[in-house]
């Protein structure tokens, strides 16, 4: 693991300071992060798009990987010249996207491990996901909702990733500084919101590479994470 130090403006001033060491909390996106679902998206959208009378390549899922329902639903409209409005796509996304979950999405690899041992510890974890609330105790149901203090839904911020205000919600709502909680991410628009949060962020890239950058930590896998390793980053980026 190579770690750089962080940049980033954090949100909001008023935030309060938690005691104790620099690590305040731990946030995780979920899809592709935590769980093997973007592969799942990508039939969601080829089959909407299909429907609409055009083809999805594996180039178009890798230009929306990360992104918010809306976003995506512009890019399918705008390929498809399709007469029918975002909100008409977005529904039709999630509609196919619940079926094919119907049998669970597989966890990424020490994804469940790491999670159940930030909770088990003292520092608070939460989820921050682009997907709509209504979807998201079943997409991570391989984990458990209940593991995390608390989540944050993309229908539950005014602007979705890869703005920063999923992080800085939950940061928020945590009461604690987004300075200093440490985020992982697999896609560029979630590392984007991130890092425009403050957070420390890591980046575990899944369908898409993601390059190396001043203030990002870049790893292969969740696997053989521990709460000092975690801890490090957190430090590192005060240093």
């Amino acid at each position: 693991m190579t770690h750089t130090e962080t940049g980033g403006t954090p949100g909001d001033p008023a935030i309060q300071q938690a005691p104790g060491g620099a690590l305040q909390a731990v946030l995780f996106d979920m899809d592709g992060t935590l769980i093997d679902s973007e592969g799942l998206w990508g039939e969601a959208e080829r089959s909407v798009v299909a429907g609409l009378g055009g083809v999805w390549t594996e180039e178009d899922h890798e230009r929306n990987v990360g992104g918010a329902t809306a976003a995506v639903a512009r890019y399918i409209i705008d390929l498809t010249g399709a007469e029918v409005s975002e909100t008409e796509v977005g529904l039709r996304l999630y509609e196919e996207f619940g079926r094919l979950l119907a049998d669970g999405a597989e966890l990424r690899p020490g994804a469940k491990e790491l999670v159940r041992l930030v909770a088990a510890s003292d520092l608070p974890v939460a989820l921050v996901t682009s997907t709509e609330r209504r979807l998201v105790e079943r997409a991570i149901g391989g984990i458990g909702l209940s593991s995390f203090d608390l989540s944050v839904a993309g229908d539950e911020v005014d602007h979705n990733k890869p703005h920063p205000d999923p992080y800085l919600k939950a940061a928020g709502l945590l009461g604690v500084d987004p300075r200093r909680c440490v985020a992982f991410e697999d896609s560029v628009v979630g590392v984007a919101s991130a890092r425009a949060a403050g957070c420390v962020t890591v980046a575990v890239p899944n369908h898409v590479e993601i390059a190396p950058a001043d203030g990002l930590t870049v790893i292969d896998s969740l696997v053989g994470l521990d709460l000092e390793g975690l801890h490090g980053l957190a430090d590192g980026a005060r240093g």
